[in-house]
């Protein structure tokens, strides 16, 4: 059980998961749920999470891991999602592996510019996101995080895609949002990392439990600020006086 969230940013990308992994006998019976790593970090350069069979995830990274070192990612992106797909699906067919068992989110820079791809679970097929579709959501989470992030273009994103440190608070609002309302199997803690330039330089890194702490601050405070509006639909304050948060601070 899994959510995976990513947004393509002005100026970065920003990918979140959960950190529950469910073990079992067999595909009917749930046995316990322990805690693990979504995400991995490549040579700071590349962010790659996965929803699916724990194992298929370690192969993926391995296949991404060896076409770094074959400098596969200075192809263009188009290639570099065309010769992942074809890496991978290769690779679990060499062990008889079903297609739909494994999809992925990869996030990486091609001669500077941010690059998002989804590999679908179906067929792992890469897609690209880009400006008019900057987001997606993965696994079995989706059905809660998908109409959570329409939401968000509609109030907040509208037609262009947020900044980076708009995007890590969305993304951490929709994560808090799926493990407060999923039925099992998405659970804290939640895990989010983000490519982007820092001093000049494009790096990729996972954020540390101060940063999180801060953007769950401001969901808290917008939760909190939501809630009193029904005051006003009461009739209960005449002339509001209800004051937002601070806003995270943007990053130029």
């Amino acid at each position: 059980m899994t959510i995976l969230i990513g947004v393509l940013c002005q100026d970065g990308v920003v990918v979140g998961a959960d950190s529950s992994a469910t073990f079992g006998a067999g595909p009917q019976y749930k046995t316990i749920e322990q805690k693990c790593k979504k995400i991995e970090v490549v040579e700071e350069k590349v962010i790659v999470a996965g929803t699916g069979q724990v194992g298929l995830g370690q192969r993926f990274n391995f296949v991404v891991q060896e076409y770094w070192k074959e400098k596969g990612f200075q192809k263009h992106h188009l290639e570099v999602g065309r010769e992942l797909s074809a890496k991978c699906i290769s690779n679990f067919a060499s062990s008889q592996v079903p297609r739909g068992q494994y999809g992925a989110l990869l996030a990486y820079t091609v001669g500077g510019k941010y690059h998002l791809c989804e590999f679908a679970i179906a067929d792992f097929q890469p897609e690209f996101k880009d400006s008019s579709m900057w987001y997606v959501s993965m696994g079995s989470g989706q059905l809660i995080v998908d109409p959570f992030l329409g939401l968000m273009r509609k109030v907040f994103w509208g037609d262009s895609p947020p900044r980076c440190n708009e995007g890590i608070f969305y993304v951490a609002w929709a994560l808090q949002h799926a493990i407060e309302l999923n039925p099992g199997g998405i659970n804290e803690p939640m895990q989010i990392a983000v490519i982007q330039s820092a001093d000049g330089n494009i790096k990729a890194r996972c954020l540390d439990e101060q940063e999180l702490s801060e953007h769950l601050d401001h969901v808290r405070g917008v939760n909190e600020y939501l809630s009193k509006y029904k005051d006003i639909l009461q009739g209960k304050i005449e002339n509001p006086d209800i004051k937002l948060p601070e806003p995270p601070e943007i990053e130029k």
